[in-house]
């Protein structure tokens, strides 16, 4: 059994301390993921359910959403080191890879939900849900190497 101190400094690394572990950063963007993934999810609903959007144009505004909510979450909570000083660029890559995670996620919804599934029932949400799985990995793995890698660090770009 662990004692209280042991405890404390475990859940102080795990979830306070700033870190340049990969290993931790990734299971921070777990829940950062999945904050904003109940974001993005809960207005891809409400916006094709209740007010009738397309579904692949409620999957771009929801996902702007979930994009805002896990950018905000990662400068502050997941990624440690900056490899751009100017805040407002800093975004402008960030979001250039979630454009590019916004084209997999509608390709892969597309996929799935019309050629897959064919209007089965739960097509557009299950959809969503494999969708998402991927998406998380690549926008992972491509921002922690663009914009928050400790080798970058010491290059400080200033765009």
């Amino acid at each position: 059994m662990q004692d209280n101190s042991t405890s404390k400094s475990l859940i102080h690394r795990w979830l306070i301390a700033p870190t340049d572990n990969t290993f931790i950063q990734l299971f921070r963007y777990l829940f950062v993921g999945g904050t904003a993934f109940l974001v993005d999810f809960g207005f891809l609903w409400a916006l094709h359910d209740l007010l009738e959007f397309h579904y692949l144009v409620a999957a771009t505004i929801s996902f702007i959403a979930g994009l805002t909510v896990n950018y905000l979450m990662s400068i502050v909570w997941v990624f440690n080191n900056k490899t751009l000083s100017n805040r407002f660029m800093e975004f402008v890559v960030f979001s250039i890879i979630g454009v590019i995670g916004l084209g997999l996620n509608l390709l892969i919804m597309w996929f799935f939900t019309d050629i897959v599934f064919g209007n089965t029932g739960y097509y557009y949400l299950l959809s969503k849900i494999i969708s998402t799985a991927i998406v998380f990995l690549w926008n992972f793995f491509a921002r922690k190497v663009v914009l928050f890698s400790q080798k970058n660090n010491a290059e400080e770009k200033d765009w």
